[in-house]
């Protein structure tokens, strides 16, 4: 391409035009005008591919309207840089692009009108299936010459409009990067028609309207978007809108961060929603909106609210101090809920009513002031792995409809940390209640719940709670340290209860009511003051029940029962404990309580583990420099993950899972337990216990067997760690069809199920631990870091020695010491070799052969009984 000609524009001079619109006149196609610095005021219109810039940088030149329109745009691929463009009027065009025709402004200011970008209208667009992605850069729109009029805007500032700042029409296409529209008397930017916008690193502020306006077909993608202080939505997507927003803030709209109605699409990843007047996100009609690693803070109304038949789903997303209920789902809107955290709403954590559901998995909903999940009318709810904590009620299922909760954690409620109410199903499988101000369970008159598995733990009130006309079916559960009853069945209540362990409850552990005729079979009662107590006319039935610990006891004890015989009790209370159980707030009978207090007997309970202290303690193990770093840096990343969730930021990938390569007696399962506790520590495991495991313990001897025992082992692990010595053993060399292959498959579906419970380490010899990472991709892709624990030097075993003599109060003397490194230099290091366990061993020999001399002499004193020396050492079996 050759220089292109420059036309020159100055209020004087030789070879000059006087006017702009002279040297558009008279420039050829490809032309430069360079225009003097000055103030012009003319109406221009590109009819031919041309650059117009100032002549000694930008600001220099100011084009103001005369009437009407400042610039119009009838070419394509021209190019106004570093001017100031003004317009007649604030609510008319300053640029109008016209169909067919292109324009990029580069570095300009824009003001006191509108930018319009024409299409022709009848432009099919996209296929409504074809999804817009944010790896869509619009490329092809922009430059599809069938498209209509194309704009580009980069590095300028847009203001003083009314109405709109920017519209575009039909099929216009438009980019604005690194751009700041702001004083809009109206919308900030308007999309009609199958209009394309895409917006990177765009500021917009103080618009009176919607920041962005999405309407008909037209799609939009922003990314590192701001809309500040907009006084009506941040985003409206209305018609068949799709709309993709990523690392995008709306911040104090006068309404919603995001309104969605009819047919539109949103989607929103990793923004920020702050502030909003009215509910930060809303979806109506059939809309459908999706909402990804995003941070909502403290909207005046909901975090999310779905009506109509709209669909909405949040993913690793944050909901905090919502105005009224976080997650609110009515009329037949369905929601999901996967990796989300919702805290310290003003009203509900997640409200579901009229005829919607809502799919809740692997989320926290902490600190509502009402309910954590509220249920009603004939909507629906189903929570997986859910967890929540405080608020005044914990889940609320009153529907005609059927509800599930299942491995749910619910603890720490003011009052009832689950209540379920009216005609519907509540099913409860493996869910935890605990720590609750009243009552755990409260099935309420005529309704109706089957609960399999999990329990009641350490409430105030009584454990379970059933009303009159109630029909409770309850599996495998248990109930444990209830302030009051741990079952209390009022009049007229019903149920059964099957293999139901009930244990250190304050009063009765069962309460049987006036006319209530449960059944019981399988169940025992341990550790309380009385098993059963009986109102008048109660007519419940225990078959093969047993008593165990009890002080008063009319079902049978372990030591008398009749396994097959059913017990009917008699009809009159046995007793003065036989009778109702206390009203709320009344101390329980006097020989009741057997749960004791450590604080009673002026013994504070213990204090929590700190971080320093075990950080210390992993100090204090000798050798293992490698893996003390490796597990200190770990300490500190998850310190920052925690940081990170704590501020709303998003949480980088961290696998805690762990391989433990090294030889045996190398500390793997002393530092294991160690991890665990410092897990724990942080606030990333609930207990931080270790559960050690090998094949046998996973792996079944038929078909059908390994399964379950996998998952027995996993499920003893929840919250703490599950520690896979010899783990490569699961993978046999040279074996086909093992049954190690199904415990593997069962292990990577429980690690993904239980991701934030359990933490697993895979342990065994260095060079057999890749042919077990490698068996199956789940693994792979899960144990990201192996810590090596390398042999024990010579002088690490002698100082393991010299740490179990300290312990027994032994000595070591300074000959035994040398003696000790020439007797660990000297061993073989081959498969016999235990390292720490063998420091251990010749300890042990040190202790009975310097008995074997103690008992030679005659009265030794103090300190010969405590000093070890060399005569005490053993030989190496083969030294001379």
């Amino acid at each position: 391409m050759g220089i292109p000609e420059v036309v020159r524009v100055a209020p004087k001079g030789r070879g000059t035009h006087r006017t702009i619109a002279a040297a558009l006149a008279a420039a050829p196609a490809g032309a430069e005008i360079a225009v003097a610095p000055g103030e012009y005021t003319e109406n221009l219109r590109l009819a031919r591919r041309v650059v117009l810039r100032p002549e000694e940088g930008a600001g220099q030149v100011v084009v103001r309207a005369s009437s009407a329109v400042t610039l119009t745009v009838a070419a394509p691929d021209c190019l106004v840089r570093g001017l100031h463009l003004r317009g007649a009027e604030p609510g008319e065009p300053v640029v109008c692009v016209e169909d067919a025709a292109g324009l990029t402004v580069d570095a300009c200011t824009v003001e006191h009108g509108r930018v319009d970008v024409l299409g022709s209208g009848n432009a099919a667009g996209r296929a409504r299936n074809a999804e817009l992605t944010p790896d869509d850069d619009l490329a092809a729109d922009l430059a599809d010459p069938t498209c209509g009029g194309v704009l580009v805007v980069r590095g300028s500032r847009l203001h003083g409009a009314r109405h709109a700042a920017v519209v575009l029409h039909g099929d216009a296409r438009a980019r604005l990067e690194e751009t700041t529209v702001e004083t809009v008397d109206g919308i900030g930017v308007v999309l009609s028609g199958h209009a394309v916008l895409l917006a990177d690193h765009v500021r917009l502020r103080d618009a009176s309207g919607s920041g962005l306006r999405v309407r008909g077909d037209a799609r939009l993608l922003a990314r590192d978007t701001v809309l500040i202080a907009v006084g009506r939505n941040g985003v409206l997507a209305e018609d068949r809108a799709d709309v993709v927003m990523e690392d995008c803030r709306i911040l104090e709209p006068g309404r919603s961060g995001v309104q969605a109605g009819h047919e539109a699409r949103v989607r929103l990843l990793d923004c920020r929603i702050a502030g909003a007047k009215g509910s930060a996100l809303a979806a109506d009609d059939t809309a459908q909106l999706t909402v990804r690693g995003c941070r909502v803070v403290a909207p005046a109304g909901n975090g999310v609210v779905a009506l109509g038949d709209a669909k909405v789903a949040l993913a690793s997303t944050t909901l905090a101090r919502s105005g009224f209920t976080a997650v609110h789902v009515g009329g037949r809107a369905a929601a999901e809920l996967a990796g989300c955290r919702i805290d310290g709403s003003a009203e509900h954590a997640v409200a579901v009513v009229d005829k919607a559901h809502a799919a809740i998995r692997e989320t926290t909903l902490a600190d509502a002031r009402m309910c954590g999940v509220h249920v009603a009318d004939d909507a629906s709810v189903s929570m997986r792995a859910g967890r929540v904590q405080g608020g005044e009620t914990g889940v609320r299922l009153r529907s005609s409809a059927e509800s599930e909760l299942r491995e749910c954690v619910v603890t720490g409620q003011r009052k009832t940390g689950v209540e379920v109410g009216g005609k519907g199903l509540a099913t409860l499988h493996a869910t935890r209640v605990a720590e609750t101000g009243t009552a755990g369970i409260v099935v309420d008159n005529g309704a109706r719940m089957h609960m399999d598995g999990g329990g009641i733990f350490a409430v105030v009130g009584s454990g379970m709670v059933v009303g009159q006309g109630a029909e409770p079916l309850v599996r495998g559960a248990r109930v444990e340290g209830a302030g009051k009853n741990g079952i209390l069945l009022g009049p007229g209540a019903s149920g059964v209860f099957e293999h139901v362990d009930v244990a250190s409850c304050a009063y009765p552990a069962l309460h049987v009511g006036r006319d209530a005729a449960p059944r019981f079979h399988g169940c025992r009662v341990f550790d309380c003051a009385q098993d059963v107590g009986y109102a008048e006319d109660a007519q419940p039935v225990f078959e093969e029940c047993v008593s165990i610990r009890v002080a008063s006891a009319s079902l049978p004890t372990a030591a008398d029962r009749a396994p097959h015989a059913p017990h009917t009790p008699p009809k009159q209370p046995t007793g003065p404990r036989g009778a109702t159980p206390a009203p709320a707030g009344t101390a329980p009978p006097a020989a009741a309580p057997l749960l004791v207090d450590l604080s009673d007997l002026g013994e504070p309970p213990p204090q929590p583990e700190t971080l320093e202290d075990l950080l210390a303690e992993l100090g204090e193990l000798v050798g293992l420099d490698g893996v003390k770093r490796d597990v200190g840096g770990m300490v500190k990343l998850m310190q920052t993950v925690r940081m990170r969730q704590e501020a709303g930021l998003p949480a980088p990938p961290l696998s805690r899972h762990l391989v433990f390569a090294g030889n045996p007696g190398t500390g793997k399962t002393t530092v294991a337990r160690l991890y665990g506790r410092l897990l724990k520590a942080l606030g990333l495991l609930e207990r931080g216990h270790l559960v050690e495991v090998d094949r046998s313990a996973l792996v079944g001897e038929y078909v059908g067997h390994t399964g379950p025992k996998t998952m027995e082992s996993f499920n003893r692990a929840r919250g703490g760690v599950l520690f896979i010595d010899e783990a490569y053993a699961l993978v046999p060399a040279g074996v086909a069809n093992d049954f190690g292959g199904e415990a593997i498959a069962t292990l990577v579906k429980l690690m993904e199920d239980h991701r934030d419970e359990v933490v697993v380490i895979a342990a065994g010899y260095p060079g057999d631990m890749e042919r077990f990472i490698t068996s199956n991709p789940g693994l792979s892709s899960r144990f990201t870091r192996t810590l090596l624990f390398e042999d024990y030097s010579a002088e690490d075993l002698v100082r393991i020695v010299e740490h179990q003599a300290s312990r027994h109060r032994y000595d070591l003397s300074g000959p035994a010491r040398k003696v000790l490194a020439e007797l660990f230099s000297a061993m073989p290091r081959n498969a016999q070799f235990g390292n720490g366990r063998t420091a251990r061993q010749v300890f042990q020999q040190m202790t009975e052969r310097q008995a074997m001399r103690m008992a030679e002499i005659d009265g030794p004193d103090e300190r010969q009984l405590v000093v070890l020396d060399e005569l005490d050492i053993p030989r190496l079996v083969g030294a001379d």
